[in-house]
């Protein structure tokens, strides 16, 4: 078939690489969001998916919205048979929508209906799910609504963050989309349409929900330190500065008469209470400051006894 494919992040390029590398379809086009300026020199750098398409030489199209007339005009004139979409970071107007002949082709990270939106990985995970998977859908008016081409199930592991989950989440909705893509260049696959049994809203994670509350119980404070692991980062504020915290660390030892976000630092650990067991702190990173284990951190900080995250 004749591709124009979409897509922005890292997860979206594992699967245009699986489309060019199997050679089984012709990509037109790729359509990913512009450059966007970042590093020290805050130079423009194209997406993780424009930089693929611009190293394999195929035609990119960053238009600043999907409304854009002069985009639509281009999509219409390549015409192509179908239109492939992973995380491209903006919605599809409905006058694109049937553009393609078989329609835009979405890969979404979990098992829909449940977890509809943003995050579904880091939603997941932060919900204690022990099962999640990947969805190819036709992309419909809703959000996440379409009917469901085919799915695969991944299992959610004690130790897994939003980024360890998603790097095989990627490679399994690389293999599942190339698998949609010849059912329906075959003739052999039709979408199934969703219930709403068991819908679920997995939102756009802002920088103030990575916050952690020491109140909750300990085994949901870790769940989500590790879903908001790498981005947005979890993190807490002691005496009004910022900490960014990695996963938790195994407890070494039993600790008890810790409230909430009340510190206690040892030469071998650092603990900090929740709302019920204590948890001891990993890797953390200081504000202007690179990336410490948590003990290295405490000698450097010098906490005080009753020292506790705001």
């Amino acid at each position: 078939m004749r591709l124009v494919f979409a897509g922005s992040p890292e997860v979206a390029a594992v699967s245009l690489a699986k489309i060019l590398d199997d050679g089984e379809h012709e990509v037109l086009a790729v359509v990913t969001r512009p450059p966007a300026r970042s590093g020290r020199g805050l130079s423009l750098k194209p997406s993780p998916v424009g930089a693929l398409a611009e190293e394999r030489g195929l035609p990119v199209l960053t238009p600043a919205s999907a409304k854009d007339p002069q985009f639509q005009e281009a999509l219409s004139e390549l015409a192509p048979d179908c239109a492939p979409i992973v995380g491209y970071g903006a919605l599809i107007p409905p006058a694109l929508l049937s553009v393609p002949k078989h329609g835009w082709v979405n890969v979404h990270f979990s098992l829909l209906p449940a977890w509809r939106g943003a995050a579904p990985a880091q939603a997941a995970i932060a919900a204690g799910d022990e099962i999640t998977g990947v969805s190819t859908f036709l992309l419909a008016e809703g959000l996440d609504t379409g009917p469901v081409f085919g799915q695969v199930t991944e299992r959610i592991r004690d130790t897994d963050t939003g980024g360890a989950l998603l790097e095989r989440l990627a490679e399994s909705g690389a293999q599942l989309l190339a698998a949609t893509l010849s059912g329906i260049e075959a003739g052999a696959l039709a979408p199934v349409p969703q219930t709403e049994d068991g819908a679920s809203y997995a939102a756009k994670i802002s920088a103030d929900d990575a916050r952690v509350r020491w109140d909750l119980p300990a085994h949901v404070v870790d769940r989500r330190i590790r879903a908001m692991t790498p981005a947005p980062g979890a993190w807490t504020l002691l005496q009004g500065k910022r900490l960014k915290l990695g996963p938790l660390a195994k407890p070494q030892e039993p600790v008890s008469g810790l409230g909430p976000g009340e510190l206690r630092a040892t030469k071998s650990a650092v603990h900090v209470g929740t709302g019920s067991a204590a948890l001891a702190l990993g890797e953390v990173r200081p504000e202007g400051k690179g990336a410490m284990r948590a003990t290295d951190w405490a000698r450097g900080a010098r906490l005080e006894l009753g020292a506790k995250f705001d």
